[in-house]
């Protein structure tokens, strides 16, 4: 089932998720619907504050990466329960979107590697380190777990520059391909 996306601004992405819990009742389920409304938006992540739940679940399917992108590190994967324990390599730029914050890209400064553990969809730990384009997305969805937008890591003359458009899809005066909830519509999307 594709669920709808929540817009910036909504309360939702500024709240820390919370754990999963061993018996979260229907989570394959709902792991299985978070990649299919990532497919359905043309995303390469999702987490669970961007469909409505404060959970502590991101979705990753670089399989679906940007063109131009290399494909050979390409991975799908359910994270439960991540935590980041480490970064490594010299910050590079990169043009991030989101689904939460569309039709706006912003260059973002992030660490080329990362270390996260995490647990998958069989409750197996793993503890691994990712680079390049995997390690991009795997920051971008563990800061929505943590309240962030990708938004929150521009400067303070980007976010004036951007703060009409930024307010305009929190009201909900965007078109995307894909349902939305907006702050101003909690109970309704379009």
């Amino acid at each position: 089932m594709i669920l709808p996306i929540t817009a910036f601004g909504h309360p939702i992405l500024k709240k820390r998720a919370e754990d999963v819990s061993k018996d979260e009742p229907n989570l394959k389920e709902f792991v299985d619907n978070m990649f299919e409304t990532m497919l359905h938006a043309s995303g390469v992540g999702l987490a669970a504050p961007q469909v409505n739940k404060s959970l502590r679940i991101f979705v990753v399917d670089t399989q679906l990466s940007i063109e131009g992108e290399d494909k050979s590190t390409a991975f799908k994967q359910a994270f439960i329960n991540p935590e980041i324990l480490d970064y490594d390599g010299e910050e590079e730029f990169y043009n991030e979107g989101c689904l939460s914050v569309p039709d706006i890209h912003e260059d973002v400064a992030r660490p080329s590697k990362v270390l996260i553990r995490y647990f998958d969809m069989e409750g197996t730990k793993h503890e691994e380190w990712f680079d390049g384009f995997p390690a991009r997305v795997i920051q971008h969805e563990y800061d929505h777990l943590e309240g962030k937008t990708f938004v929150d890591h521009l400067t303070n003359l980007r976010k004036i520059v951007l703060k009409r458009r930024l307010n305009d899809i929190s009201k909900g005066a965007v078109r995307t391909d894909y349902k939305m909830i907006f702050p101003s519509q909690k109970k309704n999307f379009r």
